[in-house]
């Protein structure tokens, strides 16, 4: 069966279509994790989450 050019997955109303690459030293990257493992979320969301958060920030 051939699927075509039909997109896959469920549908969002905030399609995460940005792809970012980093480079974490040792220490940043077991956090992460530690912060992945706690909150029981994505290694992207929690940076996400982080975003959000320290952009909250700038505006006090």
């Amino acid at each position: 069966m051939f699927l075509g050019n039909k997109k896959l997955g469920r549908p969002t109303d905030n399609p995460k279509d940005i792809s970012l690459k980093i480079r974490l030293d040792k220490e940043t990257s077991e956090r992460l994790e530690d912060c992945v493992k706690t909150l029981e979320v994505s290694k992207a969301e929690v940076i996400r989450r982080s975003i959000h958060r320290m952009h909250d920030d700038l505006k006090k």
